[in-house]
């Protein structure tokens, strides 16, 4: 990998990492237009980490007013937001632990990443534009946390978008656009974790070569503020204008990957 591509590739996966726009439709879209080989499990995790970092800057204070209500055992908001997002959290673990493989041998492909990116965009679309929009995070409660965790197993298949399925079937439930993007990216954590920690075991039972560490170090911390930066901005903007720019984008992404098959 040269350093050219460790930069590109760190900064697609720090501005799509937290977008409902896909990230993997990106990555699949770089390759085939550069040929660039697979950059390998070493430079996914460092990657991971990186955005991994972003989100945990960016919600510090959420997470220690949920750490703090956990570890007092209070029966409080924070706390209940705690046992939501774990409880959310198991469907896609246990899914991606049974079907990692599978995943990756059918669906890894571009005529599934351009149809996952136009379906579930329109879908994305379709919540934001018919939901409700008053609930806040304090009115998930267990069947809608549910009920997103269930949602988020369809990110597993690539061109989906976690952040982009997990708002919309927040939107769908009623949630306000920061509401269901707060609790989008607190999902986000966990996921991350078990993404990166995955990514390490493999690069720690490979037998052959991976990234170099100053190209992983690189790759992290670009990773990390683009990443940063692109949830703040996100953030902003999704609560003055909504969704539909996303949808329009990935409308046209989709569009693209097609075309390109």
């Amino acid at each position: 990998m040269t350093l050219m591509q460790a930069i590109v590739l760190a900064i697609i996966q720090g501005l799509t990492e937290f977008l409902p726009i896909s990230s993997s439709g990106h990555l699949v879209l770089v390759s085939q237009l550069s040929e660039w080989p697979d950059q390998g499990v070493a430079f996914d995790a460092a990657v991971h980490l990186g955005t991994l970092l972003a989100i945990v800057v960016y919600l510090r204070s959420d997470l220690l007013a949920i750490g703090q209500s956990l570890l007092t055992q209070k029966n409080d908001a924070n706390s209940r937001l705690g046992i939501n997002i774990a409880i959310a959290t198991i469907p896609v673990l246990i899914t991606g632990y049974l079907l990692a493989d599978w995943i990756d041998a059918y669906t890894r492909n571009i005529p599934v990443i351009a149809t996952t990116t136009i379906v579930f965009g329109l879908l994305l679309g379709m919540a934001d534009w018919q939901g409700s929009k008053e609930k806040k995070l304090v009115d998930i409660h267990l069947p809608q946390a549910v009920i997103i965790g269930l949602a988020q197993v369809l990110a597993l298949i690539p061109g989906t978008s976690r952040s982009g399925i997990t708002m919309t079937a927040g939107l769908a439930l009623g949630l306000g656009r920061i509401a269901a993007t707060r609790f989008a990216f607190l999902l986000s954590i966990p996921v991350l974790m078990a993404a990166g920690g995955y990514s390490f075991v493999k690069v720690l039972t490979a037998e052959n070569g991976s990234s170099s560490l100053e190209l992983m170090a690189i790759a992290l911390l670009i990773s990390a503020v683009i990443a940063f930066v692109t949830i703040s901005l996100f953030v902003k903007l999704v609560a003055s204008i909504g969704m539909w720019p996303f949808v329009a984008y990935r409308l046209l992404l989709g569009t693209v990957l097609f075309l390109i098959w």
